[in-house]
């Protein structure tokens, strides 16, 4: 397997984030939401920056892309929907649970092998029906059950334990440090658990826009585009039928999207384009209006992003109100920066 040498690792620092958006409620500016942002051209080439692009952060589940990477490097034999929901943070619908069954059973294993974090249904309509039905929370439902799925069945192919394979320190871990390091171009700053349980590697926001250009501009049949491929046909297996990164794929040909829990997310196209926005507050409402005026900025027609611009905010029931990019967003060059 072919390696870049990476950078050194981003440094961990309070990030110098700046404000990216405002709410306005009738005419006036009622909360600011701060955060960083990156634009990189088809070169790899910064195109726009705006906050802290260098320091070290999590990037979360947004990460997840080259996880599945990783763990097709390793041997693991999936494509299509399953390589797409061993990608995902999904919604909890059926269609995720009988896909992480259907893993599972190829593995040999079960439900009761996985070691993430028991939880409901991330979808606020499926996680309500839940509710109604008297069902617990379980290990099968959380979002994370198929990246820990194929994490397992990628560590019985190649011989490894399964009851630790949540380890920093196991061969399956560290092969997903060692291509998160190969993607980014960069070290890992810090190792720490996310909320499933998995190890999260801190890294830049600007290395973290660099892997997925690396991931979308790849070869076919390489196990970047075996990933970019698998998400973008399945784009709903990677997330769910009412989440705003499946209707983004959707609405831009060929984009690869992922967001993350804290206010991350990243796109990319097939040339190698892409967009990267941290949150700073991790306030999921700015995420998307950023991100798409960022990818506005990459060279997507601005028509296709017209959806994404943020729901109207609502007084006494009538729009007033709306999530605004910043002037800085709004005015940023198409051509690379000096």
């Amino acid at each position: 397997m072919h390696q870049t040498s990476p950078l050194d690792a981003p440094v961990v620092r309070e990030p110098r984030h700046t404000p990216v958006a405002h709410l306005v409620r009738g005419g006036v500016v009622e909360g600011v939401h701060h955060g960083s942002v990156v634009v990189l051209d088809a070169d790899g080439g910064v195109r726009f920056r705006l906050g802290d692009t260098e320091a070290a952060f999590y990037p979360r589940s947004a990460l997840k892309p080259v996880q599945a990477v990783a763990m097709l490097r390793a041997g693991l034999p999936l494509d299509g929907d399953l390589l797409s929901l061993a990608a995902a943070s999904h919604s909890g619908e059926e269609r995720h649970l009988e896909g992480t069954r259907r893993i599972l059973a190829r593995a040999g294993l079960t439900e009761a092998d996985l070691r993430n974090t028991p939880d409901m249904p991330y979808d606020p309509v499926v996680r309500d029906a839940w509710v109604r039905d008297g069902r617990e929370p379980s290990r099968l439902a959380q979002n994370c059950s198929g990246k820990h799925a194929a994490m397992l069945w990628t560590a019985s192919l190649n011989g490894w334990t399964l009851d630790d394979y949540l380890d920093p320190a196991h061969p399956l871990q560290q092969t997903v440090a060692e291509t998160v390091e190969d993607l980014t171009g960069q070290r890992v700053a810090h190792v720490t658990v996310d909320g499933c349980g998995a190890p999260l590697f801190a890294v830049s926001l600007h290395g973290l826009a660099r892997a997925l250009a690396r991931i979308t501009s790849a070869p076919a049949g390489t196990p970047e585009a075996r990933v970019a491929d698998a998400m973008r046909d399945h784009a709903e297996m990677a997330s769910g039928v009412r989440r705003d990164v499946a209707a983004l794929m959707r609405a831009v040909p060929g984009l690869l999207a992922k967001d993350g829990f804290e206010g991350v997310q990243v796109a990319a196209l097939p040339d190698g384009r892409a967009v990267a926005v941290k949150i700073a507050d991790g306030a999921d409402r700015a995420r998307v209006p950023v991100a798409a005026a960022a990818l506005a900025h990459a060279g997507v027609d601005a028509a296709l992003l017209d959806a994404f611009a943020g729901a109207p905010l609502l007084g006494g029931g009538r729009p007033v109100g709306a999530i605004r990019t910043v002037r800085a967003l709004e005015a940023a060059p198409l051509v690379p920066s000096a």
